[in-house]
């Protein structure tokens, strides 16, 4: 009985010190500038960011994430022509769409597509984005389908209230590993037609 006492502390400790170190791990995250804060949603400026990008047919949260996540880690932990390994940057981008779906994950701020090592995976294209506004709804715990619908909502009624014109289709944002219990951070994105003058 004490034994069993001592192992449980041990992993409870080792589980508390893992969500500790997660939670102030410093992981590049993409650049932006917050342009306004509203009630419930920022808007914000995005500059140019260099992306490795896969797309796949998947219509959900559940069939994006997991085949593609997989495919895109394979890339950065080595699966390239360098063989080389690329630190992994927050978010991940997700495109959840009828049509066709993509995962996106932004490259640390010194790759751009000159100097990124190319994928051995031909599905995987590097590609720079644009410079573009968008507005942005926050929410924590672990994403799903629902969540990402009800969120998704959210942010059109707000933009709607507020008579915001936005464009494209809403996009997932996250920011934590799976295994990351506490402290997580979820966005739902959506481009805005913004003039700062």
């Amino acid at each position: 009985m004490k034994t069993t006492f001592i192992v449980l502390t041990i992993l409870i400790a080792l589980i508390l010190f893992s969500q500790i170190y997660f939670i102030m791990a410093k992981t590049e995250t993409q650049a932006y500038r917050i342009i306004k804060t509203e009630k419930d949603f920022e808007i914000r400026l995005y500059p140019p960011a260099t992306m490795a990008t896969i797309l796949m047919n998947a219509k959900t949260y559940k069939e994006l994430s997991s085949t593609g996540f997989r495919k895109l880690a394979s890339y950065i932990f080595g699966g390239n022509n360098a063989n080389k390994s690329i630190a992994m940057t927050t978010p991940v981008h997700m495109d959840i769409n009828d049509n066709q779906s993509s995962m996106s994950f932004v490259m640390p701020a010194n790759y751009n597509k000159d100097n990124l090592p190319k994928p051995n995976d031909s599905a995987i294209n590097i590609k720079t984005t644009t410079e573009e506004y968008i507005a942005a709804i926050q929410f924590g715990g672990y994403a799903n389908d629902e969540e990402i619908k009800t969120y998704t909502a959210k942010l059109e009624t707000a933009l709607k209230s507020k008579g915001m014109e936005y464009y494209g289709n809403f996009r997932f944002l996250g920011y934590n590993a799976p295994y990351q219990f506490w402290g997580r951070r979820n966005e739902i994105i959506v481009s805005i037609r913004w003039n700062e003058n």
